[in-house]
């Protein structure tokens, strides 16, 4: 995986990652910034995801109307997202015609336009946005359950925003955010395919080395202070299903007790928090027939996130039966050590989707910088490496540190029936 990484630091404080791989004509194009909702204060939740909607709006030089058509005509594909600690955007194309995707995000990365009706259309989107999301019970729920466990890290609120900022934040604002994270020394460029690094470091100076630099944006540091002892919530709604999240508080990516927690995830939810009849909690809980689906994992952040189990409760049976079960079952990981082959069999399962998500040329480019936002690359290089050397006691260790009642928020969603 370290084979054929060129990195530079452009003048203008830029990181670019370039990785050639040369198994198709193609190359994906991914350019970061670091900011995310973790960067956003009360008053202003949601721009960053906004702002990630407005630079589709186009350029003088590259009008909105055609981005799509002229993208899509060579037999491209682009998207964005934004993220707690991070808005990224990406192009994967046919390897000759990547010069378009570069002369793209280098002019949006100075030139986008923030028109005052296409902010006006865009708040109407993502207001409506905010409103489907909101009759679903689970991000009802996943919601309320965040704002419980965070009550001064601006981990907090949701990506999308809370429902008052969508309706106030201004056209001054959203420019305000591009302009003062927008610039080069606040972004990545890693770019993955088939292409001579050499040259293309080249094209690359050419088009985004003449961007000025620009002052370092200052990151919300507010630590949340440790939780004193369990939130129990209850959410009550419309539908028929009664659900269950109970969220233990989880360090960040960087911290050594991840990799330990990574394999601990495996063993009750299945690789990657993938439900599988194989995992303790499938076991116990749906074929002790308890809960109708069980599932859970964490998320690789750069401060300390939430590891959620979310349980869909078997409509005959109560939800404090599952909870106990699900107790028991954490008990026996503290309790003693796992056998060394269910280890084995973990770790191997994690491997497995590792490698099926490293697989192609887009996984490969997004890699490079993902990890950059909270680490740095040799993250992703040696994590196979991190997950082997994980022991039977380092699983029982993690088990008794973070999988305590003090340390968790369990919220509940009862159903009202279909008529509420």
């Amino acid at each position: 995986m370290k084979n054929n990484l060129t990195q530079v630091m452009l003048k203008n404080g830029m990181k670019v990652m370039l990785k050639e791989i040369h198994t198709a004509p193609i190359i994906s194009s991914w350019i970061w910034y670091r900011v995310g909702s973790r960067d956003e204060s009360t008053g202003k939740t949601g721009i960053s995801h906004w702002t990630e909607h407005m630079m589709f709006k186009g350029t003088k030089k590259f009008p909105a109307n055609i981005l799509d058509k002229t993208i899509s005509r060579v037999g491209g594909r682009w998207n964005a997202a934004t993220s707690r600690d991070s808005t990224r955007y990406f192009e994967t194309m046919p390897a000759d015609k990547i010069d378009l995707a570069l002369r793209l995000e280098s002019d949006r990365m100075r030139n986008s336009i923030f028109n005052e009706k296409e902010v006006a259309s865009e708040r109407t989107v993502i207001v409506s946005e905010r409103e489907g999301y909101e009759n679903e019970p689970m991000f009802r729920l996943s919601e309320l359950m965040q704002n419980a466990a965070f009550r001064v890290h601006s981990y907090h609120h949701e990506i999308i925003g809370d429902m008052a900022d969508l309706r106030t934040i201004t056209r001054d604002d959203l420019y305000a955010h591009y302009r003062t994270y927008y610039v080069p020394n606040n972004a990545i460029l890693t770019i993955a395919g088939d292409f001579d690094a050499k040259t293309l470091l080249k094209r690359i100076k050419e088009l985004f080395e003449s961007i000025p630099k620009g002052k370092v944006p200052a990151r919300l540091a507010r630590p949340e202070p440790e939780q004193k002892g369990e939130i129990r919530l209850t959410l009550e709604g419309p539908g028929e299903t009664t659900f269950t999240q109970i969220a233990y508080h989880f360090p960040n990516a960087t911290h050594p007790d991840y990799f330990p927690l990574q394999v601990l995830d495996s063993l009750l939810n299945g690789a990657n928090g993938l439900s599988n009849k194989t995992s303790r909690l499938y076991r116990a809980l749906v074929d002790g027939g308890l809960t109708v689906d069980a599932s859970g994992g964490g998320e690789s952040t750069m401060d300390p996130y939430l590891y959620r189990i979310t349980l869909t409760h078997h409509p005959e049976r109560k939800p404090e039966d599952a909870l106990a079960v699900l107790d028991a079952e954490i008990r026996k990981l503290q309790e003693k050590p796992v056998p060394a082959r269910d280890i084995a069999r973990a770790v191997k399962q994690a491997r497995a989707v590792f490698a099926y998500g490293s697989e192609n040329i887009t996984h490969q480019a997004f890699w490079m910088g993902y990890t950059s936002i909270f680490a740095d690359y040799s993250w992703y290089t040696t994590y196979l490496d991190k997950l082997a050397r994980v022991t039977p006691r380092d699983v029982q260790r993690v088990a008794q540190k973070y999988f305590q009642h003090s340390n968790r928020v369990i919220g509940t969603y009862l159903p009202q029936g279909k008529g509420v």
